[in-house]
This record gives structure tokens, sequence and C-alpha cells, in this order.
């Protein structure tokens, strides 16, 4: 079997013998029609010539572009700019040898200037195929089944093209324009696929405006040089090689055309936008919850089956499995879409083949198994990555991704799963840690001082006035937790009420509920909206927060003479409202995210505020995660619906006797008293 570089090496000669053979058998046809001689070569043989040409061009170009390691989308755009560039330069060479001709026979000679158009061909048709195979490495980023599938079928039909110039059959003459458009219809489609753009930073995008700017205005030129050297050849004989009927070049201008307009339209308008920063940032707060969630386990192997189920979804794998080593003891393997014995068929077969560097991890992360899983017969995965789950420096198991297509990992995909495993362990660690921790008494005294400093902080009395009554109630699932409320009087109509989630719980919850006690405190004084509070609250919070750590809080301001209430969310749960006068019951949808998670001026972008006229019956629900995600024994969560539900039915009771009712409910949806999260509720019911 031919390597890399021999199919290059072989394809570049195949390129210059067969467009020496286009420029010998055109040139000798278009001799023989000007000078009314009998032809000594049929003028079927250039068409042919062409074709050679072009295909050999395609399979250089395939290997050359296509097969390379480096995945850079601006060093991609590069590519092409400096193949256009090389191309046009030499072209305007020629060109400016025929200005400097003037008006001499030679430039008005037919051969000649067949000769120049020969060139101008060859160089358009390098030109075209290296930026096809560039856009195809674009369109197919993050590619799926069905795109790899589209793709392909438009691929073929291109080179299906190339036999209409060996095949002078007038009914297959007559569907080249039928043949074009529906070429032309499917580069528009695969033309939408433009996920590349949205991992460029600023910098890149306007690298990526200018080369393709630069790749237009190439094609451009070509086509103009190409067309008006037609136009002056066919005017003195149609006996030459014309591109102008060759429908694989006239398509493959039009995709190349229509991709590069598509893609320097869609980074234009997203260069004033912030939508890379968006999906950075939605990444960051996904790593968050996964951290959040980790750390609220009671098991390892819940860890391991959150650690699977995000990282799956993350990148669009078809199929994943954990395995965890212990000395001595069988391994044990977590999987979703694969069985063990496909698990066990797969690591065979890397064995096998001698395969260091992907399962034992002993060289790039970035290893890609594609060459070796096309092998396995019997095999529906052709794309693996793994990722070693380390505890305490000591390898503990394998994370390992799997793909149904080929090249189905990207970099930026393992950046993001490696994060994951490495917070995976500190995770592990932690809850190891923690667990041998409660088994002696310091640590036992340090939760008992971390029980009285939470209880310290929760107000026994909340302030209000007579338009409502207001009740709270909070539960810890260990000795201490993470949930927080309270109230301020910051005008003589005016009460702020808050609550908030500290990520994570234990002592570490209690510290930072302690910090955020007092910043809460200092700024209530100052009468802020509720935007602003969480603002400074956000600045002033990111000196205390570690990394790992952030706070939702949904903060709400009571005006008892305008009969209004303002608030503001800050990634907390959405606040329930029972409207009195429509007697139903639904959820305060406005946008937040969770202070701390954006330490920078960018964070007021990410808070809404809202205002409402209260009256007389309305009720106002505010609550922790721990309410909505309690769990029965079938492990489905009391949820957002039945809370919605049990307000609307429980409407005309007392504030004490709502609160009362929703904690029995609460206990008796779990069938146990023992939480696996905190409790905090905190209702208000306007007179």
């Amino acid at each position: 079997m031919f390597s890399r570089k021999a199919i290059i090496r072989l394809s570049t000669v195949f390129a210059i013998i067969s467009w020496v053979g286009l420029l010998f058998t055109d040139l000798s046809v278009v001799f023989s029609a000007t000078n009314n001689l009998k032809p000594g070569i049929s003028a079927d043989i250039p068409p042919v010539m062409l074709s050679l040409f072009i295909l050999s061009l395609f399979i250089f170009f395939k290997y050359r572009i296509e097969k390379a390691e480096s995945i850079n989308f601006v060093d991609l755009l590069w590519k092409v700019f400096v193949t256009g560039l090389i191309t046009t330069i030499v072209s305007l060479a020629f060109r400016l040898f025929l200005n400097l001709l003037g008006s001499t026979k030679l430039v008005q000679n037919v051969i000649f200037l067949d000769f120049i158009y020969l060139i101008n061909l060859g160089l358009i048709c390098s030109f075209l195929i290296s930026t096809f195979i560039v856009w195809k490495r674009l369109i197919l980023y993050q590619k799926s089944k069905f795109l790899l599938t589209v793709w392909q079928i438009f691929e073929y039909s291109l080179l299906f093209s190339l036999l209409y110039n060996v095949l002078p059959i007038p009914a297959v003459r007559d569907l080249e324009e039928y043949y074009s458009v529906l070429l032309v219809l499917m580069g528009v489609f695969l033309s939408a696929n433009m996920k590349w753009v949205a991992y460029l930073n600023f910098k890149q995008k306007w690298k990526s405006i200018l080369l393709i700017a630069l790749a237009m205005f190439y094609l451009g030129y070509f086509a103009f040089t190409l067309f008006s050297l037609a136009s002056d050849i066919a005017a003195s004989t149609a006996a030459f090689a014309d591109f102008r009927s060759n429908v694989f070049i006239t398509s493959l201008i039009a995709f190349i055309f229509i991709y590069a307009l598509f893609s320097l339209l869609v980074i234009l308008f997203n260069l004033p936008t912030s939508s890379v920063f968006e999906q950075k940032l939605e990444e960051v707060v996904n790593f968050q919850r996964l951290s959040q969630s980790i750390q609220t386990e009671q098991s390892e192997e819940r860890v391991y089956d959150i650690l699977l189920e995000s990282a799956v979804s993350t990148v669009f794998a078809d199929a994943a499995w954990i395995e965890i080593s212990s000395n001595g003891q069988k391994s044990q393997f977590y999987t979703q879409g694969i069985t063990v014995k496909e698990i066990e068929a797969i690591k065979k077969h890397i064995s096998d083949n001698n395969v260091r560097g992907v399962l034992d991890r002993s060289s790039d992360k970035t290893i890609n198994l594609n060459k070796y899983l096309s092998t396995l017969k019997g095999s529906r995965f052709r794309s693996i990555m793994a990722f070693p789950i380390y505890v305490k420096n000591q390898q503990l198991g394998t994370l390992a991704l799997l793909k149904d297509v080929s090249d189905g990992f990207n970099k930026e995909m393992t950046k993001i799963i490696d994060t994951f495993t490495n917070q995976a362990g500190i995770s592990i660690e932690n809850f190891r840690l923690l667990s041998e921790a409660l088994e002696n008494e310091r640590y036992k005294e340090e939760l008992k001082i971390a029980k009285r400093v939470q209880s310290s902080l929760l107000p026994k009395v909340l302030d209000h006035d007579g338009d409502y009554e207001i009740m709270a109630f909070s539960e810890a699932a260990d000795e201490v937790g993470g949930d927080y409320y309270d109230s301020y009087r910051v005008g003589k109509y005016k009460i702020a009420l808050v609550i908030s989630d500290v990520s994570g719980k234990g002592t570490s919850a209690a510290f930072h509920m302690s910090q955020m006690k007092g910043i809460f405190h200092s700024l209530a004084q100052l009468d802020l909206s509720p935007k602003d509070f969480l603002v400074r609250a956000n600045k002033a919070l990111s000196f205390c927060l570690d990394k790992a750590s952030f706070i939702t809080t949904s903060f709400f301001v009571i005006n008892s003479k305008s009969k209004t209430v303002e608030f503001a969310r800050a990634g907390h749960c959405p606040t329930l409202f029972y409207d009195a006068e429509h007697d139903q019951a639904s959820y305060f949808q406005n946008k937040g995210l969770g202070l701390g998670i954006l330490r920078n001026d960018e964070f007021g972008n990410y808070i809404q505020t809202n205002t409402f006229h209260y009256k007389c019956g309305d009720i106002v629900v505010l609550y922790t995660d721990g309410i909505t995600e309690a769990k029965n024994a079938k492990g489905e969560e009391f949820g957002y619906e039945r809370l919605q539900k049990f307000i609307e039915r429980v409407h005309k009771k007392s504030v004490q006797e709502i609160q009362k009712d929703l904690i029995r409910e609460l206990y008796e949806f779990s069938g146990t008293r023992s939480i696996d999260d905190d409790y905090t509720t905190l209702i208000i019911k306007f007179k």
C-alpha cells in the first residue's frame, strides 16, 4: 500500500504529464482547425487530458491538505491565500508579457493565445481544487454522520461530472445545465455549515476576513482572465478546451464563491458580538454545574455516572466507558452506548496491534485511533480518545469516548474533557478525604463549630410590614449546608429579601456564607436596585471566593407604598409566583449568572431586572434547588411542576400553613427524613 508521500509524488507526476498532454493535444487541434488541415489528433482527446489533469490535482491536494494533521482554521485559510498568491503571480507575469508585446502579430496568434489560456486554466484548476479541499475541512468540522454522507454525495457527484468531458453523447450533453444546477444547490446547502467560525477569536476573525476576501479576489481575477481569453480564442475557432462548458470547473467556481461569501458574511456579523465569549462562558457554567453536582453526591459511583454523562453530551460522542481498576480486583466498567463485550474487543485489538499512548496515555493526549479502529471488523466506531482519572497522582481509571466517524474529535473537545476528568479526580479525592475526616473527633468538632456559625448567619426574625406575611424554613443535608436567606429594611416602605445557595457544602460553604453575609449587609444599606446590588456583590465576592466556588442568589425589594416588587436573579432557581387575580401560578424566567462565575465588568450584561405589582392574595415562593431536586425511591424529582400545582392547591391557607404543608409533602414524597440536598424556602403572601 502506498504511503502518503508516495501518493503525493505520483499525483504530481501524473498532473504534470496530463497537463503537458493537454497542452500538446489542444494546440494541435487548434492549429489544425485554424489552418483548415485534417486533424492528426481527435478533438475528444484534450477534454480527456483535462479530466485526468483535474483528477491528478484532486488526489494531490487531498493528501497534501486534507490528510495533514493541523486543524488551525487560520492556517487552512493561509494555505488558500498562498496557493492563490502563487498562481496569481504566475498568471500576472504572463499577462504582463502579453501587454509588453502590444499589438504584435504574436498576440493576435490563436495558437499563442491558446498556450497562455491553457497555462491560466492549469493555474485556476490548482487554486480551485486546493480551496475545495480546505472548504471541506472547514465544513466537516464537528461533523455528523448525516453531514458526512451529504458531503460524500456532493464530492462524488463533482468527480462524476468529469465524465461529461469524455462522453460526447448528445443526450448526456443535454443534461449538463440541470446537473450543474443540482451541484450548485448541494453546494449552497453545505455552505450553511459554519461551526468553525465560533471558535475564532477577535484577531483570528480579522485575519480570516482578509484571507477570504483575497481568495474571492483571486477567484474573480481568474474567472475574468479565463473568460476574456476564451472569448478571444472562440472568435477564431471553437476547437479548444473551453472551460465554460466544463461542469466540474464552473460548479467548483460557484461553490467556492458561495462558501467564501457565506463565510465572509458570517464572520462579519459575528465580529462585533461576543458569541465566542458566550460559548466559553457556557462551558465554564457547565463545568461549575458538574463540579457542584459531583460535590453533592454521596458515592463515587455517582461521580463516575455524572462524569460519563457530561463528557458524552459535551463532545457529542456516540458511546463511552469508564474503567476503574483496583489493586488485585477485577476492573469495574461504567458504560453508555456500548457493551462490555465491545470494550474488550477494542482493548484486545489495541493490544494485538501493539498501539501505545491511547488507553495507557503514554504520549500526546490528542492521539486518534482511526487507522486501527477501521481495521476492527464488526465494530461500529471509527474514532476514540481516552483520558486517565488521577487521584493523589495515581491513575484510578480511564475515560474513553468513541464516535462512529473518523476524525470525530478535535483539540477543543480534548481540552474540555481533560478539564472534566481532572475535576472528577479532584472531587473523588475530596470525597475520600471527607470520608476519612468524618471518622475522627477533630473533624466532628469542626463540624460543630461550622454548624454554630451557620446557625448564627440565618436570622431568627425576618423584617416585614403589614402588607404581607413571610415565613422561612431551612434544613441542611449535613451538619452544615450552603443555603442562606435574610431580610433588610432599606427604607420606610422598602424591605429587601435575599436567598442564596453556595456551591458545595461543609465548612467551606459555611465560611463563604459568613463572607457573603457581611458583604450583603454592607450593600443593603446603600438602597441599591437589585441589579446594582448583584453587580457590586459579584465584584466584592470575586476577591473572596476561590476559583472553584460560586453563589446563586435572588434579590427582591418590596415597596409597600407603590405596591411593587423589583427583583433580579443571579443564577438561582426561578421564582414561583401565584397570581390571585387569575388563580394561576407561574415561574419568572429572567436571566442571570451566578456570583463568582464571571469576574469582570461584563457581569452586569447577564443580569435582568423585573418588576410587578402585587395584589391581595398573591404569593411569592423563593427556594433552593434542594426542593425541586428532592427524589423519591424511584429516582423521580419533586420538580417545578409539582411545586407549582402545590401552591395552586393551598393558596387560600396562611403562610405558616403553606410552609408546613410543603415540608410535609416533601418528606412524604422522598419517603425519608434523610435528605440529599439542603431544603430552604422563603414564602411571602400579600394581604
